[in-house]
């Protein structure tokens, strides 16, 4: 303590204390997903106030009192608002109250009308990972690549592919991330002008694949994922489904998409699939991957650098995986025999990258 003076400790101390207990925060969104409160919020059509959101949840009297604590939190954290509204009394009389409103963060968690729902992310992540991380400290001291195997005993991989109910949800929360990255690509027509064929490469059940391809109809689009991921599923149109491992090759395309993949894997595995899709396109041919790039911090928003970091923590401990920076990405392309490419921030944390043979 030597050197510190009183206030730096506190400060410290107060620093340290909001870390420990910040897990906190995820439990409060699952608090809020579980209640319905982004809904019921929706629903009542406007802001809304204590009581009536106390109505909706109908929740034992005993536990009313803990609603407004929770929410002023949620309120801090920025998933909820605070307006001023005029409401009528138990008198037939309007006065002003506080209500509750939704923010663009909690309207991303409204179940049944949005498309672009955040919900089945949440719950595929914290049913997996809130257990298994407690084992942490224990896994970089073994031999296991993930957390995951640490804990379970099995792989994430494992996990979903044995388990129907983890998979749908694990498929439904990355169809709900594709709908996000719809509102960009509407943008990116330049992506794919020139292109007469494409495959997505780990495309799941074709969530981005319906998208691009209902925008691009000339366009032929195949959605490659394992056997079991797309067994059931049936293309239209200019949109097919084509099993396979993209450990052992991919099929010929004028270009390859990678959206969210290669952050699945460690860098050895990533070359393997980089140089599988550089013998899948031609020489004019090129590499499509939507991934986080970790930027310089002093060049992005720090809330946006934390957000990058954290889903590098969160790589590592579930797959033995990681996020990239600009360097990282560019020793993999070379690596795997690529020549060029450009990034192009454009997705929010994430960013679209253009490699070329």
């Amino acid at each position: 303590m030597r050197g510190h003076s009183y206030g730096k400790l506190f400060e410290g101390q107060a620093h340290v204390y909001k870390l420990i207990f910040s897990f906190l925060t995820s439990m409060c969104l699952k608090w809020a997903t579980e209640l319905d409160i982004p809904t019921i919020i929706h629903k009542h059509g406007k802001p809304i106030t204590l009581p009536h959101l106390l109505t909706a949840l109908n929740l034992p009297p005993s536990k009313t009192w803990v609603v407004p604590r929770f929410m002023r939190f949620l309120v801090h954290n920025g998933l909820f608002a605070i307006v001023r509204v005029r409401d009528d009394d138990n008198r037939g009389e309007e006065e002003e109250k506080e209500a509750y409103a939704l923010t663009p963060a909690s309207e991303l968690l409204v179940e049944g009308t949005n498309n672009h729902s955040l919900s089945p992310v949440l719950k595929s992540t914290l049913n997996v990972m809130v257990g298994a991380t407690l084992r942490m400290g224990e896994w970089v001291r073994r031999e296991e690549r993930s957390v995951v195997e640490t804990a379970l005993g099995f792989s994430f991989w494992d996990l979903i592919h044995s388990n129907p109910e983890v998979m749908s949800a694990f498929n439904e929360a990355m169809a709900c991330d594709s709908q996000m990255v719809n509102l960009a690509l509407r943008d990116c027509n330049s992506v794919f002008e020139g292109i007469d064929s494409v495959v997505d490469v780990g495309g799941g059940n074709g969530a981005t694949g319906k998208i691009i391809s209902e925008a691009f109809p000339e366009m032929k689009f195949i959605v490659f994922d394992l056997p079991p991921v797309v067994a059931d599923l049936r293309g239209s149109g200019n949109l097919s489904y084509v099993g396979g491992d993209m450990f052992q090759s991919i099929p010929q395309a004028d270009a390859v998409l990678l959206k969210w993949v290669l952050h699945n894997w460690n860098d050895e595995d990533c070359i393997k699939i980089l140089k599988n899709c550089k013998k899948s396109i031609s020489e004019k041919g090129k590499v499509i991957i939507i991934d986080t790039v970790i930027n310089n911090e002093q060049l992005e928003e720090d809330e946006m650098t934390s957000l990058k970091l954290l889903f590098d923590i969160n790589m590592a401990a579930t797959l033995g995986a990681k996020e990239r920076s600009e360097k990282e990405w560019k020793q993999l392309f070379v690596e795997a025999g690529f020549n060029n490419y450009k990034i192009f921030p454009m997705f929010g944390f994430r960013s679209l990258i253009e490699v070329h043979p």
